[in-house]
């Protein structure tokens, strides 16, 4: 027990480095031994087993537990964390159109019949979303696990008490339960490695290499072009003193924690320092580290794209921008969980009949790149949440004749 609580306590991107040196040494001096990637395939197994019930119960408790009422600028606060998600969605899409990954994945020849179009796919998604709610569980149908999800939890918000506490018991065992899998990552990871490097040798990191650009690119593009324009467009000032002051005290400090709940704390001092409203900002800002989910929403755009183009599937603009209102709504129930977005890369991947087996391989190069990936995802989600929670403020402070703050100047 001793020598598991010492393992626990080194950080999670250490182990998941160690695991990816060791899988890369093992892939060339024992490329024959293949018994070492049983260890990525067990882990991915554990994560597809868990994520159509994470992904159903955690979106009916972030639903359930949703407060009537409420601040007057919290509709503005809502808008600006789904304006700003789906944004960073539709950015995501463009980029990958514009600079398309794709990656050597094993098993992933003839795996899929190509949709017929926007047609087809909205033909799909509606039959996928209707099914039924236990048959899509047990088939990871995630179309069909969000839309129940989403019907559920808004039905649930008029639940008892008690019934809510059930939900959230729930929702709780079901995280602690992915956390578990996830400090096994580093093994996971090293089989995962292991196939590749065996299977390939080197060629498949200099793909790693493109997606992990294309997904800073479009991070950065969203933290200092779009979110500025943003605030611009709300305040009428110049929006980088504002963004730049949360970049740097809230998305620093993210970008090592890589958690938004565990960064909560770090937002609420900030946005004391920037002399908002308590009783806003203490609702706003967990709020938006539930649902103001930018970063989430790129990785599922980026990697799933890459997964069709890996696969050779065409992809029309109509259903690249569906796939962008989808991974707005699914970023939302990818908060509080280590590798949230991750886990809902099936689902979008489920718009263009991709296989969940090779959605899941997608999942575990997502695990690969993720120590990279993760800490600038949750950074900028994090700094979003102090960047919006303030603009609506500041921007109900001008409908009233109040003056801004010194640092934003004209």
């Amino acid at each position: 027990m001793e020598l598991l609580r010492k393992w626990t306590r080194i950080s999670l991107i250490k182990r998941i480095l160690a695991g990816m040196l060791l899988g890369i040494i093992l892939g060339v001096a024992l490329p024959k031994f293949t018994v070492i990637g049983i260890l990525g395939t067990l882990f991915v197994g554990a994560l597809k087993a868990l994520a159509p019930l994470l992904v159903f119960f955690i979106v009916i408790h972030a639903l359930a537990q949703r407060q009537k009422g409420g601040s007057t600028n919290m509709g503005s606060v809502i808008v600006l964390y789904l304006v700003g998600t789906f944004l960073a969605a539709l950015s995501s899409v463009v980029a990958s159109f514009l600079f398309p990954s794709t990656l050597l994945l094993p098993e992933a020849d003839g795996a899929t019949a190509a949709p017929g179009g926007i047609g087809e796919v909205l033909a799909s998604l509606l039959n996928n979303a209707v099914s039924n709610p236990i048959a899509s569980l047990s088939n990871a149908n995630f179309i069909g696990i969000l839309l129940w999800a989403v019907i559920f939890g808004l039905a649930m918000s008029h639940a008892s008490e008690p019934t809510k506490k059930v939900l959230s018991d729930l929702a709780e065992c079901l995280s602690t339960s992915i956390r578990w899998v996830i400090n096994c990552a580093p093994f996971g990871i090293m089989g995962l490695v292991y196939t590749t490097v065996s299977a390939t040798g080197f060629k498949a990191f200099a793909s790693y290499a493109h997606l992990i650009l294309v997904l800073v690119g479009c991070m950065f593009f969203i933290a200092l072009i779009v979110n500025p324009i943003i605030v611009f467009l709300c305040v009428r000032r110049n929006p980088y003193p504002l963004v730049l002051h949360c970049l740097r005290e809230s998305g620093v400090m993210a970008f090592f924690t890589r958690s938004s709940a565990a960064n909560i704390p770090v937002n609420m001092a900030l946005c004391e320092k920037l002399h908002l409203d308590e009783s806003k900002y203490s609702v706003s800002i967990p709020l938006g580290a539930t649902i103001n989910m930018a970063g989430a929403a790129i990785t599922i755009s980026v990697l799933t794209l890459a997964a069709t183009n890996t696969l050779g599937i065409p992809v029309d603009f109509p259903t690249a921008f569906l796939l962008s209102l989808v991974s707005s709504l699914s970023a939302c129930g990818a908060s509080g969980v280590a590798g949230g977005s991750l886990l809902l890369i099936p689902m979008a991947c489920s718009l263009f009949g991709i296989s969940n087996d090779i959605a899941m391989q997608m999942v575990g190069v997502g695990f690969i790149i993720g120590v990279v990936q993760d800490s600038v995802e949750t950074a900028l989600n994090s700094a979003g949440d102090v960047e919006f929670a303030a603009t609506a403020e500041y921007h109900q402070w001008l409908k009233e004749g109040k003056p801004l703050p010194a640092f934003l100047k004209g």
